[in-house]
Formats: C-alpha cells, sequence, structure tokens
C-alpha cells in the first residue's frame, strides 16, 4: 500500500508521540514535511531546524540520464501523490513506479534496476551522504514543495518543563525558518491538506516580509491551481490563510472534492 493510502495522520510520527505521551522521551525530531497540519491535542512543534535547500532532485543510476527526451521511457520511483502530479504534468513521458521505503531502500531497488530515477528532496538526499547521485535539481518555481520540507522539526509535549523548552530552542530554532514554516503550515491547515493531498506551499523571508506561493494540483496533473501573496513577518498566520483561500476560491475547493473521490474508488479497488 502506498503511504498515500494510509491516511492523514503521519504514519512516522504515532510510536514517537506514544513516547512522547509517557514520558519515555522529552522529544521528537521529525522530517516537518512528515507533520500533520494538525497535531494531536496535548503536543506543539517547539522548534526548527535551519532549512536546506527546498528543492526536489531527480537521483539516477545512470549518468547523463536523458529525462526529457520523450522517445526515452524512463521509470521514476516516487510514493508521493504531489510529484507524482507534477510529474504527469512536466514530463508526462515518463513512466512512475510507486516506490516506498528509507532513502537508503529506494536507492538500493534503483541500482537493483526496479525503476531508473528517483524523485526525492534535496535536503534528505544531502544529509544522507547521496549528492554524487543528483542528476538534476528541479526548480522551485515549478515542483513547489511540500509543506515544511527542507527542515527538522522538533516535537514535544505541552507539559515539557518550561526549562527545557527554552533552552531547546535557544539551541535548535531557527527563527527564520519558524516563520516560513508556520506561513507553510497555516496554509494547510485553512485547505483542509493531508499527506494523501497533493497540495504544496514555499514561503521565503525576505527582511520583515514573507513570501508565500501555495497551491493544488490535480492527480492527472492536468490542473494547476497556484496562488502567491506577502505579508509582514508578524502575519504569518493571517498570510498562510489567505493564500489558502484564495486557491478555494479559484476552483481549490472543488478540486479537493475530487481528489478525495477518486482516492476513495482507487481505494476500493485495490
Amino acid at each position: 500500500m502506498a503511504i498515500a493510502k494510509i491516511g492523514d495522520k503521519g504514519v512516522f510520527t504515532q510510536e514517537l508521540e506514544d513516547m512522547l505521551r509517557t514520558g519515555d522521551i522529552d522529544i521528537a525530531v521529525h522530517s516537518a514535511k512528515d507533520m500533520p497540519s494538525q497535531l494531536s491535542i496535548g503536543f506543539e512543534l517547539t522548534a526548527f531546524t535551519p532549512r536546506e535547500r527546498a528543492n526536489d532532485v531527480f537521483v539516477s543510476r545512470k549518468s547523463g540520464a536523458r529525462i526529457d527526451d520523450p522517445q526515452v521511457k524512463l521509470r521514476v520511483g516516487s510514493s508521493s501523490v504531489r510529484r507524482t502530479a507534477f510529474l504527469k504534468n512536466y514530463y508526462p513521458h515518463l513512466q512512475i513506479v510507486d516506490m516506498r521505503g528509507n532513502l537508503q531502500t529506494r536507492i538500493g531497488k534503483m541500482q537493483a534496476g526496479v525503476c531508473d530515477v528517483l524523485m526525492l528532496a534535496f535536503a534528505g538526499v544531502h544529509r544522507m551522504g547521496f549528492s554524487h547521485l543528483i542528476a538534476r535539481e528541479l526548480p522551485l518555481d515549478q515542483f513547489i514543495p511540500p509543506v515544511g520540507q527542507g527542515t527538522m522539526a522538533v516535537e514535544s509535549s505541552i507539559h515539557l518543563a518550561p526549562e527545557k523548552r527554552s533552552r531547546i530552542r535557544e539551541s535548535v530554532n531557527h527563527p527564520a525558518t519558524e516563520k516560513t514554516v508556520l506561513a507553510e503550515r497555516a496554509f494547510l491547515k485553512k485547505l483542509g491538506g493531508g499527506c494523501s493531498i497533493p497540495a504544496f506551499a514555499h514561503a521565503v523571508l525576505s527582511e520583515d516580509r514573507i513570501f508565500l506561493k501555495g497551491g493544488i494540483i490535480s492527480l492527472d496533473g492536468k490542473e494547476l491551481i497556484i496562488e502567491c501573496r506577502d505579508a509582514l513577518s508578524e502575519e504569518l498566520e493571517s498570510l498562510g490563510e489567505s493564500v489558502a483561500e484564495k486557491v478555494l476560491e479559484r476552483g481549490g475547493r472543488r478540486l479537493l472534492e475530487e481528489i478525495r473521490s477518486e482516492q476513495e474508488v482507487n481505494e476500493k479497488n485495490i
């Protein structure tokens, strides 16, 4: 089963949240993009690490992979509904192969010939030391990343001792990243999207203003709704909400209904 079909709750967070709830651990560290827009009651995101480049990348087992050539039927591995939709939009000639597992597992499958190319986040590939396999870094203005891509989020219980919370923020939190990711998360929460919805948002902080681009794409990649706005940095939540509202008004509400309906049909046919 593809991860997108498991549900809106982040599948990698539940076990760690159970340990936070019992006090076995003080904090849990996640990829921010894996965090649901609405946390479970009793939890909060305490800090965000400095953001890596937020781009998606193509990772290839072949140097000089001819990604742009429609005559070359390359197979691209991905389990992301957003990446799959963007691939159908910008590279319709590529064959998409459902690819799950951690980074090492996916690369191993690629090396074994299950696919020719993987589509992944630059941040994970870079952190794990596989940058030499990157065949192309995809432009942010086309392949807009999911909320939080490129940064790590520190989750804790709201009952964490104040002195511990303060020390964590002083040691780890990157204020500029926090502002941009919180704007993106406000967008996703207002949109009503989850990990199974091909929504996306990316914010940039410049001096005292945040510039946010967000939207949604149909599963077949044929319909793409993007909205861009900016606001003062202290208005980050209202900025995210206003971008989401505009996306919904421009057809996003209908598109969300169509996506969920199509996914329900697909799940029944599995």
